[in-house]
This record gives structure tokens, C-alpha cells and sequence, in this order.
């Protein structure tokens, strides 16, 4: 018997075999978990959104329907939020003071901003005459093209500031928004602070809910 025949299996015969027979199965494995992980981070960037604004202290009192308020005497201040509208025109949110303004921040291409759309049309209109104005924070659109189709589809008429990469939405305090909550609205008061907010899809109903009492203060 030569030495070759008499060596022991070694690491260069069995083991390597039963790695090529599990191989298939953990790259199976492996390629499940990173198209879950894929698809939980697809439903957290666009979904019906959370009730968490991840923490700090923003006087936010939210009711059973996710739609959270804010005391008139504890309220604080929206950031500054300027810039250039996806129709590439300047804008500046204070510019509106003295109105109750409605920040909806929303995407093409997610599919609960469209569900929402067709109310923040609607609504826009009615409330044109009533000292509200309605703004747009597009995020996430890597080109304005899209944003417009988006705007043209839905007939949404009041402009939108143009934030492919969120700068604007990390302007706000800790706890307000959750940039992975896509679509978020916010309501301003006549003095430019943050009286309730949403952090998922809106239906006719919950926006109106959100905004008609603020637009009954004095």
C-alpha cells in the first residue's frame, strides 16, 4: 500500500466535501436574512409610519389615532426651512407667519404618500381662503422630474421644497420626525410652531382632524 493510500482523511477530503454540501445552503440562508433586512428597511423608509419621533422632549401628546398635539403654551418654533421649491423657485416657510401652515414631507416614490395625496389636494383647496397654506418637503428623489409627475398625477397645487437628502428634516428638534417616516405632516400655528404632527398616511378625515382646531384658535 503506497503512503498515499495509507495517509488519514485530512482536511483536503471530507471536511472539504461537507463544506461544499452545506455552502448552498448557508449562501441560501445568508441571501434570505439580507432580503429581509432589505425589505424591513424598504417598509420603515416607506410605510404607514410610526408613533415615535425617537425620543426628546417635545411636548407631543399623542391620541389613540397616532395624531399627536401640542399645548398652545408649550409649543416650539419650526427651523428654519428655506431653500429651492422642486419647481426650482425659492421658498421660505416663514414667509408665512400670521397663517396655519401644513407641512406634508412626501416622496414619489412611495406608495402611502400616494394614498394621501388626493386628501391633501382636496383640502389645500378648501382651506386656500382661510388663512392656510399648505408646503411640500420632497425627500429622497434623486431628480425633480419625478417629484412634478408626482404633483401633475394628484393635482397638488402649493409648492414643495425640494430635500433629496433630508438636510431640512434634521433641522427639526429630536423627537419631532422620524426621517423613515415617510409621509410625515406637521401643522403650524399662526406664529410658526409645531401644534400637532402625524408620522404615517393621512385620510381626509385625520388631516382635517388635525388641522381644524388650530385653525380655530385666536
Amino acid at each position: 500500500m503506497s503512503a498515499a493510500s495509507r495517509a488519514p482523511l485530512g482536511s483536503n477530503s471530507s471536511p472539504r466535501t461537507t463544506r461544499n454540501t452545506r455552502s448552498p445552503r448557508v449562501r441560501r440562508r445568508a441571501a434570505l436574512t439580507a432580503g429581509a433586512a432589505a425589505a424591513a428597511l424598504l417598509v420603515s423608509a416607506c410605510g404607514s409610519g410610526g408613533t415615535s419621533g425617537g425620543g426628546g422632549n417635545t411636548n407631543f401628546v399623542t391620541g389613540s389615532d397616532g395624531t399627536a398635539t401640542v399645548a398652545k403654551g408649550e409649543r416650539t418654533p419650526a427651523p428654519d426651512l428655506s431653500g429651492k421649491t422642486i419647481a426650482g423657485k425659492t421658498l421660505d416657510v416663514a414667509d408665512f407667519k400670521g397663517k396655519v401652515v401644513v407641512l406634508n414631507v412626501w416622496g414619489s416614490w412611495c406608495n402611502p404618500c400616494r394614498a394621501e395625496a388626493k386628501y391633501f389636494a382636496k383640502v389645500s383647496k378648501a382651506y386656500a381662503g382661510k388663512g392656510v397654506q399648505f408646503v411640500g418637503i420632497n425627500t429622497r428623489d434623486t431628480s425633480t422630474g419625478a417629484a412634478l409627475a408626482f404633483e401633475k398625477d394628484w393635482d397638488i397645487t402649493y409648492p414643495s421644497l425640494y430635500d433629496p437628502t433630508g438636510k431640512l428634516l434634521l433641522r427639526f428638534d429630536k423627537g419631532t420626525l422620524n426621517p423613515q417616516a415617510i409621509p410625515s405632516t406637521l401643522v403650524l400655528d399662526r406664529d410658526g410652531k409645531i401644534a400637532a404632527r402625524s408620522l404615517s398616511a393621512l385620510s381626509e378625515e385625520r388631516l382635517l382632524k388635525m388641522l381644524k382646531p388650530v385653525v380655530a384658535e385666536k
